[in-house]
């Protein structure tokens, strides 16, 4: 197989965030100049091709090819909110036949690359696609595409049962301390554990999802993780005694629009992968607005919350009298609520003067606008990243699954930010938009701009996500060309 060059096959959960990475992680390798194929739900697949210019942009890489896969569920599920972990409960059971027979077809592959010699798969359903790869004998990697924490906190969830720590007994129980998770006893409560831990029963099936998928991860021959030795080095150094072969190779947009700047025109780098229409008005909208004086308010694309709940939101954001720029998407509220669905005067008045509404933005670049000054934000993994690297501090508002960890760290360990988890009151929001951009601006401008530094530092030539990812690229070609397996 000497002089074969390696094929990858990349297969996401079907997530906006989690296809986003992944997508990302793709096109750095394809610039390495190894072939890849991107396995896609279909109804994901559909939504890039209507939103993006992903089939033109990514032409230009040999051997680059998207294939789909059904994902057992009916077209028009809502896949978000409550009801989105039927998306990975429906994956891991009807996928396995169908990935298998397309492996073993040769249909993921072309003619000049026609096998697929290494897969990268979502950590998420990390057991069925390693007992695959171990059936046919190809490498695995797996890609946990959250926060090193959550993961790290994923692997003693049926400890945290074991010694009494699980389940939380109620609102009351919220603040007692967690002791359970190796690296995080000092810090870590009740209510800052994944999202999947609030259940009164301890049999609940998608606890014991997450659980059983993480303790696939040292089947695997390595693990990628979307992060930077500077931001999660004590819990990289936890994780390594399960997982010895990571590769560590974020922040992947940086690092991905860094390695474009220098091969391709640097206006061809940014094209969100975006699963929304963009609405790019908000743009225009931004540069009107003086330096650091917009908080951004988007709880990322799975979120849901009651019409109080948005309503709670709205007047804090007015009653701040700061600037905003707020996404809300059309599923955004789950159940309507009471009233006549009517906007209170005020507010409308109030977001004329000083606020943009939209659907959906490029996130990226308003994140690097010079408008913008904070973030509120569901503390998604990928929103904290863009974050992180722009330099600007956040107001955590969590959802679910990794999001509260993340949220506890922004606030705690790496004071990014404020964590704001569990809460939503008018007079909160206000206060803590105010603490953000005002009283608090100082603290958090030193403090984010440190982090930013280093990580641009991680992914410039030299640093240590640069440097992994060089590795990652060759030892994917090392086991193409020798059949072994990674170092």
């Amino acid at each position: 197989m000497s002089g074969t060059t390696p094929r990858v096959l990349i297969f996401p959960l079907s997530a906006q965030g989690h296809v986003n990475s992944m997508l990302k992680l793709a096109e750095l390798l394809a610039l390495a100049g190894l072939h890849v194929t991107f396995l896609n739900t279909e109804y994901i697949h559909d939504r890039l091709i209507r939103y993006t210019n992903m089939l033109s942009r990514f032409s230009r890489y040999p051997g680059f090819l998207f294939r789909t896969i059904a994902d057992g569920l009916p077209e028009d599920h809502p896949r978000s909110g409550d009801r989105f972990m039927e998306v990975v409960d429906s994956m891991n059971e009807t996928t396995k036949p169908l990935f298998k027979e397309m492996l073993v077809s040769g249909e993921l592959g072309s003619e000049i690359s026609p096998k697929v010699t290494c897969i990268i798969a979502d950590g998420i359903f990390g057991k069925f696609t390693n007992d695959v790869s171990e059936e046919l004998g190809i490498p695995i990697i797996l890609f946990r595409t959250i926060s090193s924490c959550a993961v790290w906190s994923y692997f003693f969830l049926t400890k945290l049962i074991e010694i009494g720590e699980l389940p939380i007994k109620g609102k009351e129980d919220m603040d007692r301390q967690i002791t359970g998770v190796p690296g995080m006893e000092s810090f870590l409560r009740c209510r800052d554990l994944p999202g999947f831990c609030r259940v009164t029963d301890t049999s609940d099936p998608y606890l014991h999802l997450v659980s059983r998928e993480t303790h696939q991860c040292p089947r695997a021959q390595a693990l990628i993780l979307n992060t930077f030795e500077d931001l999660e080095g004590p819990i990289l150094s936890h994780i390594r005694t399960k997982c010895p072969n990571i590769y560590t190779i974020g922040p992947l947009h940086a690092h991905l629009n860094l390695r474009l700047s220098k091969k391709i025109n640097p206006s061809l780098s940014r094209s969100p992968n975006s699963l929304f229409d963009v609405d790019r008005g908000c743009m225009a909208w931004l540069d009107a607005q003086p330096p650091s004086s917009v908080i951004y308010v988007s709880f990322g694309s799975i979120t849901t919350m009651s019409n109080d709940d948005l309503m709670e939101f709205w007047y804090g954001l007015v009653n701040c009298n700061k600037r905003f720029l707020w996404v809300i998407r059309p599923d955004l509220v789950a159940e309507k609520g009471g009233g006549d669905g009517r906007i209170p005067v005020e507010l409308t008045a109030a977001t004329t003067e000083r606020g943009y509404i939209v659907g959906w933005v490029p996130q990226e670049e308003v994140l690097a606008h010079k408008a913008v000054g904070g973030f509120l934000t569901h503390c998604g993994w990928n929103s904290t990243l863009e974050s992180v690297v722009a330099g600007v501090p956040m107001i955590c508002w969590p959802y679910f699954a990794d999001q509260q960890i993340n949220s506890r760290y922004v606030g705690e360990v790496w004071k990014l930010g404020i964590d704001m988890k569990d809460v939503c009151n008018r007079k909160v929001v206000e206060k803590m938009v105010n603490d953000l951009m005002v009283e608090r601006r100082e603290e958090f401008v030193k403090s984010t701009a440190e982090m930013a530094r280093l990580a641009r530092e991680s992914v410039s030539e030299s640093g240590s996500s640069y440097c992994n990812l060089n590795r990652l690229v060759e030892d994917i070609r090392l086991v193409t060309s020798t059949q072994l397996n990674f170092h």
